[in-house]
């Protein structure tokens, strides 16, 4: 009998254990100082900690990673691939196992155009928008029902040059975000200092400029990422070249951006150009913005107003070097930051209240790694 009660005492805590959802870390890397080219991790929610499951060899340099949103694919745009008489990268596709969240490759295709170097996938899984940096465009590529990737379906080449001459040569598309709608995605061009508006034809897989086919920012500042608040009315992008951020706000009916602020500095010096901004991501409350600078090595914390409005708060050391990517996740619990010349990611707990970063303890060692996406398996 004291048995029978002891089990109907611990089943319940035992299927809630066994229920808890398995938390899956991709970290996308450069193909350098030994690196295996994608790294798989589960995440120990409870804790921070990170497990390694798998490395996986397959392509140049899989820098920046997509998660299907079914959860069943992951898609790799490998930047050190150069085919053709154009020198093209490639994209890859992988398929996630449903239980461990390990990969296995599945296919490849040209991203028809220089070193791609970001990858967007649309809700409904169907369509995915290529980066092209050195190429200086925009590739959409369909996604079949497999999870394979397909021939392009639309190509936009950007033109044009920029205030600073080293940088801004020629058209750098870094960027491609899609509006919470999805009919508009948002093309950031280090480049030509503009963020480029189009609208998006998904029955045909096509692009066309929307009204207001672009914004423009301060000459020589350098567009990289661009991050939506999650009400939609703002977003906000990263000025790489200056270490700043500009914030818009945001018209859902036309996809229009308004500039309302240009040059919120993430540092408190002088200009150093060895300093630049990499990445951008608020909170999910959309109270917090943080954007990670290179160079000084670590996360600028800004506050946003109810206006939209931004204001540098605070500063957290990413504990390495050159901080590319970060990885805010869906809870607003932890911060992960991939730290890409000292070969490591750092695990940090997210202070709601405060904004403010705490490290955990927790680091992994990675070469050279560039992007991080988690995954819940279902």
């Amino acid at each position: 009998m004291k048995l029978l009660t002891i089990l109907l005492f611990l089943f319940p805590m035992l299927a809630q254990v066994q229920a808890q959802p398995k938390e899956i870390l991709y970290v996308g890397t450069y193909s350098t100082r030994g690196s295996e080219g994608i790294y798989v991790y589960s995440f120990d929610r409870k804790t921070g900690a990170l497990e390694r499951l798998q490395g996986i060899t397959q392509g140049k340099s899989p820098s920046f990673l997509a998660v299907h949103p079914s959860g069943r694919f992951l898609y790799a745009v490998n930047e050190g691939d150069q085919q053709g008489e154009n020198k093209s990268g490639t994209v890859s596709a992988y398929r996630i196992d449903p239980a461990t969240g390990k990969l296995t490759y599945i296919n490849q295709q040209s991203s028809h155009g220089g070193a791609p170097c970001h990858i967007s996938i649309d809700k409904t899984g169907k369509l995915a928008f290529i980066s092209n940096y050195s190429g200086g465009s925009l590739t959409m590529l369909p996604i079949a029902a497999d999870g394979s990737l397909g021939t392009e379906t639309d190509h936009v080449q950007h033109n044009g040059s920029g205030a600073n001459k080293s940088r801004q040569e020629k058209p750098h598309v870094h960027s491609a975000i899609l509006s919470p709608d999805e009919r508009f995605v948002y093309v950031s061009d280090l480049g030509t200092d503009k963020v480029y508006i189009y609208e998006i034809d998904k029955a045909k897989g096509k692009l066309k400029p929307a009204q207001t086919p672009h914004v423009s920012v301060a000459p020589g500042s350098g567009p990289r990422h661009f991050t939506i608040h999650p009400n939609g009315k703002y977003a906000y992008l990263v000025e790489e070249i200056i270490s700043a951020v500009a914030s818009f706000s945001r018209d859902s009916k036309t996809g229009a951006l308004t500039l309302m602020q240009d040059q919120v500095k993430a540092l408190k010096d002088e200009f150093d150009p060895k300093n630049s901004g990499a990445d951008i991501h608020t909170d999910p409350m959309g109270r917090y913005l943080y954007e990670s600078i290179r160079g000084k090595h670590l996360l600028a914390i800004f506050s946003i107003g109810n206006d939209g409005k931004i204001q540098l708060i605070g500063q957290q050391d990413t504990q390495g070097k050159t901080p590319r990517n970060f990885l805010v996740d869906d809870r607003g619990e932890f911060v992960l930051a991939a730290n890409q010349d000292s070969d490591n990611v750092v695990v940090f707990k997210l202070e709601a209240k405060t904004g403010k970063l705490t490290p955990t303890g927790t680091e992994i060692k990675v070469p050279a790694p560039v992007c991080l996406k988690m995954l819940t398996l279902k």
